[in-house]
């Protein structure tokens, strides 16, 4: 069987570092194509450097997260590869692109995280995990939430309960990221006496929303470490918003050393899907700047605070973070990635 593999951003490199290694374990040919949505350096290729990643086969370096050329470039590769199944990841345009590619040419799509949903459609991710749910032959659940989600949709697709394959990455990568990195001796940081904050969702790179939630970082009144995403900092720049003193930016950071700010912080800020199940694995409280979240469970456990922008309510849910003392079992076990490889090898005809 011949996989091509569709990554374009951070949190897809991550999930594909555990799942590239059990498809070599079952003696699945995979064809890695990096669609370039992510081409800054400490978001693109440090990381294949960090995880041990083969080098993508393809690199399409478009700089842009329009569909179109990318939807384009993966087609390319399905043909020139004769690729067997696409592979695609999450909720990006990239993933939609690999999943509207394989569409174009009649070649299944497996679809990793399906049946996520925030109930938010004004979120461009939610729309392009519906049309990405509708799209695939095989959807590979984290929990039976998403699996029952997609049933009611009548999406489809089979659908495979498998769990999250980033948490296989993050039991694996976190204790080497503290081992390794050297970011807290860097900034001068003691674990659990400061905050991370995160922002690059489109709807809160613009106004008023960002003026809001870094007054809501000043509010906080603690250290706050800021890796600013490049859009994000082009945003700034053009609103002209100055950061409040507390808060110290910082460019993208590698993986192994946000993985070590991230998992030893006391409690993380982020609009970021990826990171609040990465704080909930970490055992770190985590404060989501947006209205809804597709990762309802984190929330259910008492381990996650929805505030949105209010200024206030960021400051205050940041003030009382704690995590809950009984922390269940969310999102799998550390093997979705083997499972994800033996349900490929049991389906295909």
């Amino acid at each position: 069987m011949k996989v091509l593999s569709v990554v374009g951003n951070r949190p897809q490199f991550v999930k594909s570092a555990p799942l590239s290694a059990a498809l070599r374990d079952r003696g699945i040919e995979e064809i890695v194509l990096h669609t370039g949505q992510h081409y800054d350096p400490e978001l693109s290729h440090v990381f294949f450097d960090e995880l041990d990643l083969p080098e993508p086969d393809y690199r399409l370096d478009l700089h842009t997260a329009e569909i179109a050329p990318m939807r384009a470039g993966v087609r390319r590769a399905i043909a020139e590869r004769e690729a067997e199944v696409v592979l695609v990841y999450g909720d990006t345009n990239s993933t939609l692109a690999g999943a509207l590619a394989a569409n174009d040419t009649g070649v299944p799509q497996a679809h990793v995280e399906a049946g996520l949903r925030s109930g938010d459609l004004e979120m461009p991710e939610e729309r392009n995990r519906i049309e990405v749910d509708r799209l695939a032959w095989l959807l590979l659940c984290p929990d039976g939430r998403a699996a029952e989600t997609l049933a009611a949709e009548g999406a489809p697709g089979r659908a495979e309960v498998v769990g999250d394959v980033m948490a296989d990455a993050t039991i694996q990568l976190a204790p080497v990221a503290r081992e390794r990195s050297r970011v807290l001796e860097r900034l001068e940081l003691e674990p659990g006496g400061y905050l991370v904050a995160t922002v690059h969702r489109e709807a809160n790179t613009a106004q008023p929303r960002l003026g809001r939630i870094v007054e809501g970082l000043g509010r906080t009144g603690e250290k706050v470490v800021f890796p600013v995403h490049p859009r994000t900092l082009a945003a700034l720049e053009r609103e002209d918003i100055d950061l409040p003193g507390n808060v110290v930016a910082q460019p993208p950071l590698g993986y192994l050393d946000f993985a070590a700010l991230a998992s030893q912080a006391r409690v993380i800020l982020t609009d970021s899907g990826g990171l609040q199940k990465e704080a909930y694995w970490y055992g770190v409280p985590c404060v989501t700047m947006r209205p809804s979240t597709e990762w309802v469970a984190t929330v259910e456990a008492g381990a996650n605070v929805l505030v949105d922008d209010d200024p206030e309510r960021i400051a205050g849910a940041a003030a009382s973070a704690r995590m809950p003392a009984q922390r269940p079992q969310l999102y799998g076990d550390g093997h979705a990635s083997e499972r994800i490889a033996e349900v490929l090898v049991r389906l295909w005809p």
